[in-house]
Protein backbone atom coordinates (compact mmCIF):
# COMPACT_ATOMS: atom_id res chain seq x y z
CA UNK A 1 0.00 0.00 0.00
CA UNK A 2 1.39 2.99 -1.13
CA UNK A 3 1.57 6.19 1.44
CA UNK A 4 1.04 8.48 -0.98
CA UNK A 5 -1.62 7.04 -3.75
CA UNK A 6 -5.19 7.35 -1.90
CA UNK A 7 -8.66 6.64 -3.26
CA UNK A 8 -11.48 9.03 -4.04
CA UNK A 9 -13.22 8.86 -0.14
CA UNK A 10 -9.57 8.57 1.66
CA UNK A 11 -8.56 11.68 0.56
CA UNK A 12 -12.18 12.72 0.93
CA UNK A 13 -11.79 11.66 4.82
CA UNK A 14 -8.19 13.00 5.03
CA UNK A 15 -9.42 16.30 3.80
CA UNK A 16 -12.22 16.21 6.99
CA UNK A 17 -9.80 15.34 9.30
CA UNK A 18 -7.56 18.23 8.39
CA UNK A 19 -9.41 20.38 8.51
CA UNK A 20 -10.43 20.10 12.04
CA UNK A 21 -7.71 17.89 13.72
CA UNK A 22 -7.10 17.37 16.52
CA UNK A 23 -10.68 15.58 16.14
CA UNK A 24 -12.42 12.67 18.15
CA UNK A 25 -13.45 9.52 16.56
CA UNK A 26 -16.62 10.05 18.01
CA UNK A 27 -16.87 13.76 16.16
CA UNK A 28 -15.50 11.80 12.84
CA UNK A 29 -18.34 9.00 13.39
CA UNK A 30 -21.24 11.34 13.78
CA UNK A 31 -19.21 13.65 10.33
CA UNK A 32 -18.73 10.59 8.55
CA UNK A 33 -22.35 9.66 8.96
CA UNK A 34 -24.02 12.47 7.65
CA UNK A 35 -21.76 13.34 4.85
CA UNK A 36 -20.42 9.91 3.46
CA UNK A 37 -23.80 7.88 4.94
CA UNK A 38 -20.47 5.54 6.66
CA UNK A 39 -21.68 2.94 9.53
CA UNK A 40 -18.82 3.21 12.60
CA UNK A 41 -17.36 0.42 11.29
CA UNK A 42 -16.39 1.58 8.07
CA UNK A 43 -15.32 5.32 9.65
CA UNK A 44 -12.54 3.20 11.96
CA UNK A 45 -11.72 1.44 8.66
CA UNK A 46 -10.86 4.11 6.42
CA UNK A 47 -9.24 5.61 9.79
CA UNK A 48 -6.98 2.86 10.49
CA UNK A 49 -6.22 2.83 6.35
CA UNK A 50 -4.91 6.78 7.01
CA UNK A 51 -2.85 5.96 10.23
CA UNK A 52 -1.46 2.69 8.74
CA UNK A 53 0.06 5.41 6.22
CA UNK A 54 1.43 7.48 8.40
CA UNK A 55 -0.52 10.12 8.05
CA UNK A 56 -2.90 10.59 10.92
CA UNK A 57 -2.47 8.96 14.71
CA UNK A 58 -5.44 7.85 16.65
CA UNK A 59 -4.81 7.89 20.24
CA UNK A 60 -7.14 7.55 22.88
CA UNK A 61 -9.68 8.68 20.81
CA UNK A 62 -8.01 11.55 19.49
CA UNK A 63 -6.98 11.60 15.90
CA UNK A 64 -4.18 14.19 15.21
CA UNK A 65 -2.01 14.63 12.43
CA UNK A 66 1.25 13.46 11.28
CA UNK A 67 2.03 14.82 8.11
CA UNK A 68 0.77 17.88 7.08
CA UNK A 69 -2.02 18.56 4.24
CA UNK A 70 0.74 20.79 2.56
CA UNK A 71 3.27 18.08 2.83
CA UNK A 72 1.77 15.18 1.34
CA UNK A 73 -0.02 17.46 -1.85
CA UNK A 74 3.81 18.53 -2.21
CA UNK A 75 5.14 15.05 -1.97
CA UNK A 76 2.28 13.95 -3.92
CA UNK A 77 2.92 16.28 -6.79
CA UNK A 78 6.65 15.13 -6.50
CA UNK A 79 5.54 11.64 -7.26
CA UNK A 80 3.81 12.45 -10.19
CA UNK A 81 6.34 14.21 -12.04
CA UNK A 82 8.81 11.54 -11.01
CA UNK A 83 6.78 9.34 -12.63
CA UNK A 84 5.48 10.46 -15.40
CA UNK A 85 7.74 13.08 -16.25
CA UNK A 86 11.08 11.16 -15.21
CA UNK A 87 11.66 13.84 -12.14
CA UNK A 88 11.76 16.89 -14.93
CA UNK A 89 10.03 19.51 -13.99
CA UNK A 90 10.69 21.45 -17.18
CA UNK A 91 9.03 18.42 -18.72
CA UNK A 92 5.76 18.85 -17.07
CA UNK A 93 5.33 22.29 -17.57
CA UNK A 94 6.11 21.90 -20.97
CA UNK A 95 3.41 19.22 -21.09
CA UNK A 96 1.03 21.22 -18.94
CA UNK A 97 1.42 24.65 -20.73
CA UNK A 98 0.29 22.84 -24.29
CA UNK A 99 -2.32 21.81 -23.26
CA UNK A 100 -3.42 24.98 -20.84
CA UNK A 101 -2.96 28.62 -21.34
CA UNK A 102 -1.00 29.98 -18.41
CA UNK A 103 -2.27 33.26 -17.48
CA UNK A 104 0.08 37.00 -17.13
CA UNK A 105 -0.37 36.07 -13.29
CA UNK A 106 0.89 32.33 -13.32
CA UNK A 107 3.62 32.75 -16.08
CA UNK A 108 5.03 35.82 -13.14
CA UNK A 109 4.73 33.87 -10.61
CA UNK A 110 6.89 30.77 -11.97
CA UNK A 111 9.56 34.01 -13.13
CA UNK A 112 9.38 34.73 -9.74
CA UNK A 113 9.55 31.47 -8.33
CA UNK A 114 12.94 31.07 -10.34
CA UNK A 115 14.32 33.72 -9.43
CA UNK A 116 13.97 33.16 -6.32
CA UNK A 117 16.31 30.13 -6.66
CA UNK A 118 18.49 31.87 -8.55
CA UNK A 119 19.11 33.80 -5.73
CA UNK A 120 18.90 31.14 -3.03
CA UNK A 121 16.26 32.47 -1.64
CA UNK A 122 13.76 29.58 -1.89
Amino acid sequence: MEPLKLGEMEMKFAEMIWAQAPVTTRVLIQEAKVTFAWKRTTTYTMLKRLCDRGLFQNKDGEVVVLVARDAFLAAQGEQFINDAFDGSLPKFITAFAKHSKLGDQEIEALEALIAAYKDGNR
